[in-house]
């Protein structure tokens, strides 16, 4: 009896002691001090300030893009609104008269000179490429017919006389310069030029015929496409050329590297196109 009253009362002294101290919980399952709280706190206002300047900067640069965007679309409006005085459009007109002149006679050579070559190419056996110069022929015969009947063209009407000069290109070593008429037309010639080329290149590869795009009679032409108008012939000339040789590389070695035909289509890739005319503006 003596013991079962002492072991009760140490039970009890027991109890006492761990009510009086606690449940003995670690310190580190404490909540966090104050001051680490506060630090996350300034951590997190920090990377919500950061974020805040992050978006403005963000804006800002938006806000100076559309800027650009409309000084350019406003200086754009302004240069479709200016027009050349009349003396100057009458010096454009009769340059043009003079110009179409000369090209009906150049075409009248050229088709002489496309008897011969076809005579040529038949006694060489290239019967692919005695073909794409029949069909080159009888394009150009159609230009050629359309070309007759601008005796009546109303240049009053046609934007070009009226429009000064807005771009410069570089040609054996001068200089020449145009408006965006000009420049579309340029951009037409190195097109038509690639896709006769690509023409050109297929038949001679079919024909089994060594590499050359010089001696075929489209890249000596080198008019087709060419109306008379705008720019002088040599200028045509010389771009087509320039796509008709990218155009000729890439189907003679059955690849595209310089632009995509499809479906009787050819056209020459853009940036390639924007390194041929390498333009400048001037306005």
């Amino acid at each position: 009896m003596t013991i079962d009253v002492f072991g009760r009362m140490v039970v009890a002294a027991v109890v006492s002691t761990m009510a009086l101290f606690g449940s003995g919980v670690p310190t580190s399952a404490q909540p966090p001090p104050q001051h680490d709280q506060k630090r996350q706190d300034d951590q997190k206002g920090k990377k919500e300030e950061k974020a805040e300047k992050q978006q403005d900067k963000q804006h800002q640069q938006a806000q100076k893009k559309e800027q650009q965007q409309q000084a350019k679309q406003q200086q754009a409006e302004k240069k479709q609104h200016q027009r050349l005085t009349s003396q100057d459009q009458q010096v454009l007109i009769h340059q043009q008269q003079q110009r179409l002149v000369q090209y009906r006679q150049h075409l009248d050579q050229q088709q002489r000179l496309a008897e011969q070559q076809s005579e040529q190419l038949q006694r060489q056996h290239r019967t692919a490429h005695y073909g794409f110069q029949q069909q080159y022929v009888a394009r150009l015969h159609q230009q050629q017919l359309l070309i007759q009947s601008q005796d009546r063209y109303d240049y009053d009407r046609d934007p070009y006389f009226y429009t000064p000069p807005s771009y410069r290109y570089a040609r054996q070593g001068g200089y020449h310069e145009t408006n965006q008429y000009g420049v579309d037309l340029l951009r037409q010639a190195v097109n038509h030029g690639y896709e006769e080329g690509y023409r050109a290149g297929l038949a001679d590869r079919q024909d089994r015929w060594g590499y050359g795009y010089e001696d075929s009679y489209a890249y000596r032409d080198a008019n087709y496409g060419y109306s008379g108008f705008y720019v002088d012939r040599d200028d045509y000339n010389h771009y087509f050329r320039e796509g008709f040789r990218r155009g000729y590389e890439d189907a003679y070695y059955s690849r595209y590297r310089y632009g995509r035909y499809s479906e009787g289509q050819g056209t020459i890739l853009g940036d390639v196109l924007t390194a041929i005319l390498n333009l400048e503006s001037i306005r």
